[in-house]
Parts: C-alpha cells; sequence; structure tokens
C-alpha cells in the first residue's frame, strides 16, 4: 500500500518520521539539538517538529516528553512552541505557568514567533524544583534564551533522545522541510554526540504517508514531506557537523 495523497489515516490524523540517535547515548541531566524550519507551509494544517526524551531513574521510568516548534493555526501567525508529555501511565504532565502567553489558553502550547531558516536550539535541562524538567528554545541568532516551562515529570536523568516531525498536513500538500542539526548530550566528563541517527517512518498500514523522506543536508540531516523517499525506513544516517558549530554549546 502507498499513500501519497489526501489527509493520513492514522487514529491522531497525523504522518510521522523519526530520527533516533545512535548509538544509545549515556544518561544524562542535559540533552539538546539544533532545529530550523525551511520555509514557512503554505498550508494552514498542524505541524509539530520536536526534541522528544525519557525521564528515568536507576530503578524506574517516568514517562516523555517533547519540546519543539510548531506551524499552528490556533496562534498567532501560526507559530508556537511546545513542551509536554505524559507519566508513565499515559497521564498529561503539569508543570508550572509558562511566562508565555497562549492565545488559545493551553499550558502546553504557547505563542512563539520563530522564524525560518534561522537555526533554535531546544535543550531539556533541571528545573527548579527536584524530578522537574526545564524546556527551553535558544535563538542562535540573537542568542536570546526563552525558558517555555518546567514540567513535573520525576526522575533525575533523561534517556532515549529522539527528534521527530508530526505532519497533519496532507501526504500531497505543499512540501516542508527541517533541518536537524549538533545533537549533544551533556554529561560529567563533558559532551557527547551521536554518531548517526536511524530512520523510521510511520508505516502506511498504520495511516502514515508514503512520501516522507530524510536526507544528509549541509552540516545535519533534513527530514521532508510530500517528495519521493530516498532513505528506507532503518538506515543510519550521519548526523553531520560538530558540537559547536551553529552556536554555543549548552550551557555556555
Amino acid at each position: 500500500m502507498t499513500r501519497t495523497s489526501g489527509p493520513p489515516a492514522s487514529p491522531n490524523g497525523a504522518s510521522s518520521f523519526h530520527l533516533w540517535w545512535e548509538p544509545n547515548p549515556p544518561r544524562t541531566t542535559d540533552i539538546s539539538v539544533v532545529v530550523r524550519v525551511g520555509e514557512l507551509p503554505r498550508h494552514r494544517r498542524l505541524l509539530f517538529w520536536a526534541l522528544q526524551v525519557e525521564f528515568i531513574s536507576r530503578f524506574r521510568r517516568y514517562g516523555g516528553a517533547h519540546l519543539g516548534l510548531q506551524w499552528n493555526p490556533r496562534h498567532p501567525a501560526a507559530r508556537a512552541v511546545n513542551w509536554g508529555g505524559y507519566d508513565g501511565s499515559g497521564r498529561l504532565l503539569t508543570g508550572t505557568s509558562s511566562t508565555l502567553p497562549s492565545t488559545p489558553h493551553d499550558p502546553n502550547t504557547r505563542d512563539f514567533r520563530w522564524e525560518p531558516a534561522v537555526d533554535y536550539r531546544l535543550r531539556v535541562s533541571p528545573g527548579s524544583a527536584t524530578g522537574s524538567w526545564t524546556g527551553s528554545v535558544t535563538d542562535l541568532g540573537t542568542g536570546r534564551v526563552q525558558a517555555v516551562r518546567d514540567l513535573y515529570a520525576g526522575g533525575d536523568r533523561l534517556a532515549r533522545p529522539v527528534v521527530w516531525s508530526e505532519i497533519f498536513a496532507d501526504c500531497d500538500d505543499p512540501s516542508v522541510s527541517v533541518t536537524w542539526l549538533h545533537p549533544s548530550v551533556r554529561t560529567g566528563s563533558g559532551v557527547w554526540t551521536p554518531d548517526a541517527y536511524r530512520v523510521s517512518y510511520q508505516a502506511e498500514s498504520d495511516g502514515g504517508c508514503s512520501n516522507t523522506d530524510v536526507v544528509v543536508a549541509a552540516g545535519g540531516v533534513r527530514q521532508v514531506t510530500s517528495t519521493a523517499r530516498t532513505t528506507p525506513s532503518g538506515a543510519l544516517v550521519p548526523v553531520g557537523g560538530n558540537v559547536g558549530q551553529g552556536g554555543p554549546e549548552p550551557g555556555r
């Protein structure tokens, strides 16, 4: 079965594809990646590009959360940032109130006017209270850091980072691309970076589009919609570029 036109047939109405960090990184309290949206979408459908992490301790997993940029028609200029997730039982995580406004009064999704062709660092790091985690976005052009809020997630370490695109547009809507750069994990001994991403696509049998693709781009890896697929699921693609290019390292 192929699906290259019309809406995704998945239960949530989205087609998703992922880049899993390989090898699996050391446990840490600080994970970041740089995201660059290539162009503003030419439709009014929700698009979401995010870094996802899991919260763990030595003996337990506490769920996970995702931090990223959205093309979201419910927000001014259709642009927003989201930092939210679920605990181990599937319940929504709670957190502090954000200093960013939210036109639809969504505690997880806030108004945030990101710009295309600009690099933004997405970073998850310890929050102000034990078991809380801050999601922040840094504009690497201006150096401005914006904390979204703290999530009360539990755990004392982060694990299993992955970046993804979740596309609620039709499979044949105009193509949109996002580039991922400089994935990094800060440890007690320095900065660790993955060697590659392992590619996965939502299967057509699960409602995913057949015409999403992953390509190696200058300095990073690009996810593209509404295009011929050239990279198969399960492929390993080099991350491209090194930490420190495109802006300061996390925490600097």
